[in-house]
C-alpha cells in the first residue's frame, strides 16, 4: 500500500491547475482546524473553503466502488471507517463554519475546479 499516493494525485493535480490557471491560490494538503488531525486536498483559508477529492474505492464511491474479492475481513471495515471519518470530518468543518466541498477522482476536473472557483469567489464577495 506504499505506493497509494495521499496526496498529489493526478484528479488533484488537474484540479489544482485549472484553480491556478484561473488566478485562485490555495493550499495543499492543509488542515482546516490545526487541533483536528486531518487534512484537505485544498483550502482555501480566507474563505473557509476545504475541498476533498476522494479516491473511488479508498472512500466507498456509491458509483464505482467494487467490494474487493479477497481479504473482505480488513477491506470492509477498513472502508467503512474511512466513510465514518469522512462524515465527521465534514461535520467538525461545518460546526466550525467552513464550507466543505467533496468530489469524487472520477469526476471531470473542469467541473471540479468551476464549481470549487464559484464558491470560493462567492465566499469573496
Amino acid at each position: 500500500m506504499k505506493a497509494n499516493r495521499g496526496r498529489d494525485t493526478q484528479p488533484e493535480l488537474a484540479v489544482r491547475r485549472l484553480l491556478h490557471a484561473v488566478g485562485l491560490r490555495y493550499r495543499v494538503n492543509f488542515r482546516p482546524i490545526p487541533r483536528l488531525n486531518r487534512t484537505a486536498d485544498v483550502v482555501f483559508t480566507r474563505q473557509k473553503v476545504a475541498v476533498f477529492i476522494d479516491g473511488c474505492f479508498w472512500h466507498g464511491c456509491p458509483e464505482h466502488y467494487q467490494r474487493p474479492v479477497s481479504n473482505r475481513e480488513y477491506w470492509d471495515p477498513k472502508v467503512a471507517r474511512n466513510i465514518a471519518r469522512d462524515l465527521d470530518t465534514t461535520r467538525r468543518l461545518v460546526s466550525a463554519s467552513w464550507i466543505v466541498l467533496r468530489y469524487w477522482e472520477h469526476e471531470a476536473p473542469e467541473e471540479v475546479a468551476k464549481s470549487i472557483a464559484a464558491c470560493v469567489k462567492q465566499r469573496v464577495g
